[in-house]
């Protein structure tokens, strides 16, 4: 399922797995230790090989970790992209932690180290919903928002923002809340 924004650009959903997905920027959901992880952080560093581990070495070595609600970027290793973009997601408490903001911060800043680094194509996958227990719901509302916020108000750069679900779940509850905000530009 997909969206279409000005100048052609397009927010798409798939289910499937990240690892795999050609594109420039793969959004890694990351810790804020950059200490690697399960779920999507595992994946990834699986996937794309000890190279990427080595570059977050370096990262913590010069700056410590990340904060909630940033990202830092490395190469790709053998993942099937440019680069990687880690982003640190909030851990939800109860919703009235600040946890809305970091969240979106996240999404944005991604976003925006993707546009320094001329990427075209990005995908993300939903931050924050599985060990660090986001709602699905609340935390699709605020990807897909600021995805559309994105791709409407950046003239040059990305062309198509992508969401690699991970569950039949997932999907489901991002396409509804894709239709729910963009409707009128669903293709």
């Amino acid at each position: 399922m997909e969206a279409m924004f000005p100048n052609g650009k397009r927010l798409r959903l798939i289910s499937g797995d990240i690892t795999v997905i050609r594109v420039d920027a793969v959004v890694n959901a990351a810790n804020s230790r950059l200490a690697g992880g399960g779920g999507v952080d595992g994946a990834i560093h699986r996937a794309g090989g000890p190279s990427i581990m080595h570059e977050l070495d370096e990262i913590r070595a010069r700056q410590g970790g990340c904060p909630t609600g940033s990202a830092v970027v490395t190469g790709a290793g053998a993942l099937p992209a440019r680069f990687v973009i880690h982003a640190v997601g909030p851990v939800y408490q109860n919703g009235q932690q600040g946890e809305a903001e970091a969240l979106r911060s996240c999404y944005q800043t991604a976003l925006r180290l993707a546009e320094e680094r001329a990427a075209s194509t990005i995908a993300f996958p939903a931050i924050s919903t599985g060990a660090y227990g986001y709602p699905m719901r609340e935390a699709a509302a605020i990807a897909l928002a600021a995805a559309g916020e994105h791709l409407r108000n950046n003239a040059a750069g990305l062309r198509e923002i992508l969401f690699v679900l991970a569950t039949p779940e997932a999907l489901e509850v991002h396409a509804a809340l894709l239709t729910d905000l963009y409707g009128h530009q669903i293709e």
